[in-house]
C-alpha cells in the first residue's frame, strides 16, 4: 500500500495582504508552502506528494521544489474555484495510478507547521479504519444564537461533545475518489465552506478522529503570519 499527499496551494490570499499567493510568501528565506512540504518530505509513511497549485506559480514550484529537495513531488495541478474543487482535482489525478487500500492525505498548503506524530496517527487511523483526521478538543464555550434576536442565547453546546477537525486528514483512496464522484454527480456537501470531512459526514460516512495539534494553524491574516514567525525563531 502506498500513501499519497494531495497539497492544496491554489489561493490567493487576500487576506494576508501581501503582494504574492500567502503560500509563496518567504519567512526566514524560505517559501511557506515549502515549509509544509518538507513535513511530507521527511515523513517516510508518505510516498508521494501532489500539489494543486495556483495557475502561473506551477513553474515556481518545481523551482523551489528542486532547491529544497523535495524529491517525492510528483504532480502539480491547476486549483479550481473553491477548496473543494482543489481537492477533487487531486483526488481525480491519482485515479489509474492510486489503488485500493492506498491512503491518500488532504492537506492545506498554508498550515505549514505539521507534527510527524500528528501526520503519522492520521495516516495510521486511517489505514486501520478507512480514514482519520485531525481533531482537537474545543476549549472555549460555545453558545448558539436566538433565532429571534441574534444578540441573545438561551442555549449552549457542552464543549465536551465538540471537537476541531482540520487538516490532515486521510482516507482510503476508492472510498475516497467514489464519493467525490458521487458528491459532484447529486450535488452533496460541495457547497459553501465545504471540506472533504463534511462531505463525507453529508454522504453518511462515519470519520475516525486522529491526533491534532494547537501549533498546526492555517495561515490566513497577517497575524497568523506573525505567530508563525515566532515559531520559526523559537525553532519550531
Amino acid at each position: 500500500m502506498k500513501t499519497y499527499a494531495v497539497i492544496i496551494a491554489g489561493g490567493v490570499g487576500k487576506r494576508m495582504g501581501q503582494d504574492i499567493p500567502k503560500q509563496f510568501i518567504n519567512v526566514d528565506n524560505k517559501p511557506i508552502l515549502i515549509y509544509t512540504l518538507e513535513a511530507f518530505e521527511r515523513n517516510p509513511m508518505v510516498d508521494e506528494i501532489v500539489v494543486v497549485c495556483l495557475d502561473g506559480w506551477h513553474d515556481v514550484l518545481r523551482a523551489y521544489a528542486k532547491q529544497w529537495k523535495i524529491t517525492k513531488l510528483k504532480k502539480i495541478l491547476s486549483g479550481g474555484e473553491s477548496a473543494q474543487e482543489s481537492i477533487r482535482n487531486g483526488v481525480f489525478a491519482l485515479e489509474g495510478k492510486a489503488k485500493k487500500g492506498d491512503i491518500v492525505v488532504i492537506h492545506d498548503g498554508i498550515r505549514p507547521i505539521v507534527d510527524e506524530e500528528v501526520l503519522s496517527d492520521v495516516i495510521v487511523t486511517a489505514k486501520k479504519y478507512g480514514n482519520g483526521v485531525t481533531s482537537m478538543p474545543y476549549n472555549e464555550q460555545i453558545f448558539v444564537v436566538s433565532k429571534d434576536d441574534e444578540t441573545t442565547t438561551t442555549q449552549y453546546i457542552p464543549r465536551e461533545t465538540l471537537r476541531r477537525v482540520s487538516t490532515p486528514q486521510a482516507y482510503e483512496f476508492t472510498e475516497l475518489d467514489e464519493a467525490y464522484h458521487k458528491a459532484y454527480k447529486e450535488e452533496i456537501g460541495i457547497y459553501g465552506s465545504s471540506y472533504t470531512n463534511t462531505m463525507m459526514v453529508e454522504l453518511g460516512k462515519t470519520l475516525h478522529f486522529a491526533l491534532g495539534s494547537d501549533k498546526n494553524i492555517k495561515l490566513t491574516t497577517e497575524g497568523d503570519l506573525e505567530i508563525f514567525k515566532a515559531y520559526i525563531k523559537a525553532g519550531e
